[in-house]
């Protein structure tokens, strides 16, 4: 064989590496790589010399430290933040800064909202999930770096709210950001941004295996995945970086903790109640204040200041609202309880077991609006730091309760710790993110009985009330984001207007069957619409409908269209869901109905065979 022939006939490895130095070529020309910073030029020469899943995994390492850094970052500044608040100042004036503070974190974060960032303000979970469902995972940019200013600003001042939400979003504006660089699919870009928030989430607490359980049970929830590799290692550099760089005090680590005993689980059954009943309570106070504050006539400034003054308020009350909480439930399972009263009016009273129980109950009813009010009059956070903080104090206070009835042996910080898990998972509806998460963080696997005891009783009544988490439930109902029902996902990806025909053929309801039958000859259509004068629609007629008339030589053709025409057996509108339309059709047993305008006005005609069709398409797409 001649050399030539042998180069290209596979026998040498040097085919594979001058065709994949082609192909880099002419992407270096087809992209503009040109003005690529170096290391850019690198990784899209290893996206031409790795193999899909080498690249995936090295993908996964450098969006997860970059993400982790970032979720770093963010917490070591707040931290910052807080402790020359709450350590470095008299307590004379930290009532003033507990009023001034918290105000001003809102105001600025909305301040900044407005003009740096345009008025874009989409935030919170919910966020990513539509860009996953609605945007074929592509998220902006600006969002590698937002979520982080305006979440440092809100929490860092006193906003009653956590961080780990800000850096899901953050991390996977990376992931996402980082794919559409390096020209990757819908696919394999979604996988990344789950990398990206998965390592976000490790970071924050410093739980790589709650930041996966993380990605399943939310992110991904409907998308299918076999590879999850990435997934993976990006948890683990996130969950590193955040053991190297984060000081032992900003870790969100408990330490003391009671040995598991079968003896306690009737403490833990009352507790999985309570907390789910509890988590109820957040998310309809939730939903109310959000409701309140959309309905409020006011400018976005004016619904800041307002929100900042009502939060701040709070907080000079009841300090432990102020900010994410994490030391509040610290300083329960340290059995430092007095440290939480002491910078508070409560302070003035002599402080035992009830003066402690009635403060823990007002700061638990009135965590919901403190959150609330942060989130949605301008801040920037979300419900994981205050459902963890909710979750704990809960526990905290029936064990006091329980103490207080008579009981002994009491496991004190454990409930604690499981009623961190039950909380969060009827809050966030994501149990298993909440087992892993309090497992990992106290190191209580022997806890594990418990804590599913616990959540999965909380997540079953937050379920009961409400199939979905009511955050997303709107989003839901309206198929912006996926469910854990696939076949609906991809219905709700497909878009109405592609599927209606605007070339349908019509004819006026004054014209001929004659003219009618000349339209049948000519046209390759086999349904027509009846119109007037106005192109409203009047009527439909079939091929099936004509073809006893046009066969019919005795038949009168001079007769009027409107004479023989038959009323739709529905009407479809443009704003319709492709899944509302494919009942219709199983309604009506139809297989073509017109689509008409709020004025009745004729658009087109939509074919059930079209949808099928591209339903058909889309589900091999998600297959491959």
């Amino acid at each position: 064989m001649r050399p030539a022939l042998k180069f290209f006939s596979g026998e040498n490895s040097q085919q594979k590496k001058y065709l994949s130095f082609l192909k880099f070529k002419r992407d270096f020309q087809k992209y503009g790589l040109e003005k690529a910073r170096s290391y850019e030029l690198i990784l899209h020469w290893l996206n031409n010399r790795l193999s899909r899943n080498q690249f995936l995994v090295l993908s996964g390492i450098l969006v997860g430290c970059t993400a982790g850094l970032a979720g770093v970052i963010l917490k070591t500044l707040v931290h910052n933040i807080h402790y020359f608040i709450t350590n470095k100042v008299h307590f004379e004036y930290q009532i003033l800064f507990y009023i001034v503070f918290p105000f001003l974190g809102i105001v600025l974060t909305t301040l900044i909202v407005l003009t740096l960032f345009k008025g874009q303000d989409r935030k919170g979970i919910g966020a990513i999930l539509y860009e996953i469902a609605q945007n074929s995972s592509i998220v902006a940019s600006v969002k590698m770096y937002s979520q982080v200013i305006q979440s440092a600003v809100t929490v860092g001042l006193g906003g009653s709210a956590g961080l780990e939400s800000p850096i899901a979003v953050t991390g996977a504006a990376i992931g996402s950001n980082y794919a559409q660089t390096y020209r990757l699919n819908y696919k394999e870009r979604t996988l990344l941004l789950a990398a990206g928030a998965t390592a976000g989430i490790a970071s924050a607490f410093n739980a790589p295996i709650a930041g996966i359980m993380f990605a399943f049970e939310i992110l991904l929830t409907g998308v299918v995945f076999t590879d999850f590799i990435p997934l993976v290692v990006a948890a683990v550099c996130g969950s590193l970086l955040s053991r190297i760089l984060l000081q032992e005090d900003v870790l969100f680590r408990f330490y003391t903790r009671e040995a598991f005993n079968y003896k306690n689980v009737p403490y833990y059954l009352i507790l999985g109640v309570v907390t789910g009943l509890y988590a109820r309570y957040f998310v309809i106070i939730s939903q109310k204040v959000e409701h309140f504050i959309k309905g409020l006539q006011l400018s976005k400034m004016r619904k800041a200041m307002f929100g900042g003054a009502v939060l701040s308020l709070l907080c000079v009350l009841f300090p432990p609202l102020f900010g994410e909480g994490y030391d509040t439930v610290k300083a329960f399972t340290n059995g430092n309880t007095h440290s939480i009263i002491e910078n508070s009016f409560f302070r003035y009273f002599e402080i035992g077991d009830w003066t402690i129980i009635v403060f823990l109950v007002l700061v638990l009813l009135l965590k919901a609006f403190a959150t609330s009010f942060t989130i949605f009059s301008g801040g920037n956070g979300g419900n994981f730091a205050p459902s963890l903080f909710a979750g704990g104090t809960v526990g905290y206070l029936f064990a006091l309760v329980c103490q207080h009835i008579g009981f002994t042996d009491v496991p004190v910080t454990n409930l604690v710790l499981v009623g961190m898990a039950g909380a969060m998972s009827g809050v966030m509806y994501a149990p298993l993110t909440a087992i892993f998460l309090i497992a990992e963080s106290s190191f209580g696997y022997d806890l594990f009985i418990p804590l599913m005891i616990v959540s999965i009783m909380s997540y079953l009544i937050a379920k009961w009330f409400s199939p979905i988490s009511p955050e997303l439930k709107s989003l839901a109902d309206e198929g912006k984001i996926f469910t854990n029902k696939h076949d609906k996902n991809l219905l709700f990806a497909l878009r109405t207007d592609d599927f209606i025909d605007k070339y349908s053929q019509a004819i006026q309801e004054n014209a001929s069957v004659a003219d009618l039958f000349e339209l049948v000859k000519n046209g390759n259509k086999n349904i027509f619409a009846i119109v007037d004068d106005s192109r409203t629609l009047k009527g439909v007629l079939t091929l099936d409908d004509i073809r006893p008339y046009l066969f019919n030589k005795e038949f009168d053709t001079s007769q009027t269209v409107a004479q023989i025409m038959k009323t739709p057996p529905a009407l479809l509108r443009p704003e319709n869901k492709p899944l509302d339309i494919l009942q219709t059709f199983d309604d009506t047993g139809v297989w073509n109905l017109p689509v008409v305008n709020e004025k009745n006005d004729f658009i087109g005609f939509i074919s059930k065979s079209s949808i099928l069709m591209s339903y058909r398409q889309l589900l091999k797409e998600y297959s491959d």
